[in-house]
């Protein structure tokens, strides 16, 4: 297979040539240019049309995001930020995966030859995941008339909310939904809590994110959605209308305390490469929730979670997948499926009122208690 073509954009000459150093030492990949600010990376991608971008935030004459905003109007192209651990930077982050990065990594502020080579494993799996991420899916570019087809495809649907069913008051206290996402998951879930109704059962939320930057990413969702969202806390009780995040570099899991749900938030080791995993969410949902537990399962690469996504099933749960051709990368859910873990595979835009009809149904009958 051809190497994966890829197109350094940062102010600073050392991190330009670290990059290009990690990216040309990888068999499957090749630095195929460098670039200091945007208008001279503009000229560059024109020139060698490259597979990924990796992509400074901060940068003389002509900032990354709006640089970014620009590439996906006029050249959609697979981007992974390089962003600085700061509040605003973590703010500048998140608005770039809306305007359509794939992902991101965070720069060292200090040590930063030391760090970026702590960080290889991680930039190159991003950058191999962006390779292979579905960005024309999500933004159409301005060139030849789309077909209706094509528009279909590239431009997602406005978010429709849910009417909550009748009854859900006493379902929402007895049922949780867990959602587990990773590359390209951060507008995947915003997509399926912005359809939520207020009184939705409470939502657990692991997205693979590092630490400083989950709290950004909960406020901008509690923005969006009818829900109230935030960065899950040891120890706290679990509210129908709440979503709950799992805080960067730590593991969120559910624990019961007598009638109630309660969110556990505790360090540990990486399981399946990640902190916070999605692994050890699903595995909680598995043992405490049982059959009152919704499992989700959005676009990311690998395959963590989907073990304890069959455990969630076996143990009476409700699973939906995200469909391939809705995911940025089928990873995760195509690893949840073949586990036979799922009972669903839907396009993202019908999972939020999915879960609500499944709900529905659910209150219909005999409700599954721990």
């Amino acid at each position: 297979m051809a190497a994966i073509r890829v197109v350094v954009v940062d102010d600073s000459a050392l991190v330009r040539s670290l990059l290009k150093t990690l990216i040309d030492r990888q068999s499957d990949m090749q630095c195929v240019g460098t670039a200091a600010d945007p208008f001279a990376a503009r000229e560059l991608i024109r020139e060698v049309s490259p597979d990924v971008v990796t992509l400074d935030i901060e940068m003389p004459r002509m900032d990354g995001l709006e640089f970014l905003a620009r590439l996906m109007r006029l050249r959609p192209t697979p981007v992974v930020m390089v962003s600085t651990l700061t509040e605003r930077g973590a703010e500048a982050t998140m608005r770039a995966l809306e305007l359509g990065a794939v992902d991101f990594v965070s720069k060292p502020r200090l040590g930063v030859a030391e760090g970026l080579h702590q960080l290889s494993d991680e930039i190159c799996d991003k950058i191999r995941a962006a390779a292979r991420s579905r960005i024309w899916r999500r933004v159409q570019p301005p060139c030849a008339a789309p077909t209706a087809e094509a528009q279909r495809a590239a431009t997602p649907a406005a978010t429709t909310p849910v009417v909550a069913p009748r009854g859900l008051g006493r379902l929402s206290t007895e049922k949780l939904i867990f959602i587990g996402a990773s590359t390209g998951g951060t507008e995947a879930t915003r997509e399926v809590l912005t359809s939520l109704p207020p009184d939705s059962p409470a939502v657990l939320i692991t997205q693979h994110m590092p630490p400083g930057f989950t709290r950004s990413y909960a406020a901008r969702l509690n923005s969006l959605c009818r829900l109230t969202v935030r960065e899950a806390t040891d120890g706290e009780r679990l509210l129908p209308g709440h979503a709950y995040l799992a805080p960067g570099g730590l593991h969120l899991s559910v624990e019961r305390s007598g009638a109630n749900y309660i969110a556990r938030v505790r360090d540990g080791e990486p399981v399946n490469r990640h902190k916070p995993s999605v692994e050890v969410l699903f595995e909680s949902a598995a043992r405490v929730a049982g059959p009152n537990a919704f499992g989700v399962m959005l676009t990311g690469m690998g395959a963590d979670g989907a073990k304890a996504m069959k455990l969630m099933r076996d143990a009476g749960a409700y699973n939906i997948c995200q469909d391939e051709a809705s995911c940025v990368v089928f990873g995760m859910p195509r690893e949840a499926i073949a586990h036979g873990a799922a009972h669903e595979v839907l396009p993202l835009q019908r999972i939020g009122a999915r879960l609500m009809e499944q709900l529905a149904a659910t209150a219909s009958g005999p409700t599954h208690r721990v």
